[in-house]
C-alpha cells in the first residue's frame, strides 16, 4: 500500500525502523473487545464515543512522515486508543500525548501501561494548544482533522521538526500536510494524500467569547 501512495507521500515504502515499530505493537491490545477478531485488519475500527483507531497503513504513514528518531521528544494530539502513540513510543525518546474526550483519553492511558509503555505521557486535555510546558517538540501528531493548523502547534515545533496534520472539514476533502519548521521559523508545508478523519475537537470557549 505504500507503493501505491508512494508518489504522493514521497515514500514508496516503509522504513525498516517504522516496519519494526508497527511489528512490535500489538495493536488487539489497543481495540474494543468487542473489535478484536478484526484487530489485525487493515481498516480504522470503532473505540467509543464517535473515536476510531486508525487503520495500521495511516499509523505507519504518519509515523514515517513524522520520523521520529531516538532521542526525539514527540507530541501527539489525539490519543484515542493510544495505538499511535505506542508505535511512536517504540521510536522516540519520550512521548506527550493529549486527548480531549475524558473517558477516551483514560482508557488509552490504561491501555499504554497495561502494555508497558512507560515512555508516553498522557494528559486530558484540548491539544490544540499543544502542551507548551514540555515544548519544543521534534515533531507533532494530530490524529484528528482540524479545520487549520493550530498557530501553537506550530509554534511548539523545534526548527527542523515536522508536523503532521490532517487539515479540512468533516465532509470535505481532508490533506494530510506535512509542515517542517525551519531554521528562520518559517515553514514548508507538503501535501501528501487525501485522508478521511474525525473531527478535531475542541474544547468550549469561555462565556460570551468565540473563536
Amino acid at each position: 500500500m505504500a507503493r501505491a501512495t508512494g508518489f504522493e507521500t514521497g515514500y514508496p515504502a516503509f522504513s525498516k525502523a517504522v516496519m519494526a515499530a508497527m511489528g512490535k505493537v500489538e495493536r488487539h491490545r489497543f481495540v474494543p473487545f468487542d473489535e478484536v477478531r478484526y484487530a489485525y485488519e487493515n481498516r480504522p475500527l470503532p473505540i467509543g464515543h464517535g473515536q476510531t483507531i486508525s487503520q495500521p497503513y495511516i499509523v505507519a504513514l504518519m509515523t514515517e512522515l513524522a520520523a521520529p528518531k531516538p532521542g526525539d521528544v514527540v507530541l501527539e494530539v489525539g490519543t484515542g486508543s493510544g495505538y499511535q502513540a505506542a508505535v511512536l513510543a517504540e521510536l522516540a525518546a519520550e512521548v506527550y500525548t493529549i486527548e480531549i474526550v475524558e473517558a477516551v483519553g483514560k482508557q488509552g492511558a490504561v491501555n499504554l501501561q497495561a502494555a508497558g509503555y512507560r515512555n508516553v505521557h498522557p494528559r486530558i486535555g484540548d491539544g490544540y494548544h499543544g502542551w507548551p510546558e514540555v515544548a519544543p517538540f521534534d515533531s507533532i501528531l494530530v490524529t484528528a482533522a482540524a479545520p487549520e493548523v493550530p498557530p501553537a502547534l506550530i509554534e511548539q515545533l523545534k526548527p527542523g521538526g515536522r508536523l503532521v496534520i490532517p487539515v479540512g472539514g468533516r465532509w470535505d476533502v481532508q490533506e494530510l500536510l506535512v509542515i517542517e519548521k525551519n531554521e528562520d521559523g518559517s515553514t514548508t508545508t507538503k501535501k501528501t494524500i487525501p485522508v478521511r478523519f474525525v473531527p478535531l475537537t475542541r474544547s468550549a470557549p469561555p462565556s460570551g467569547k468565540t473563536r
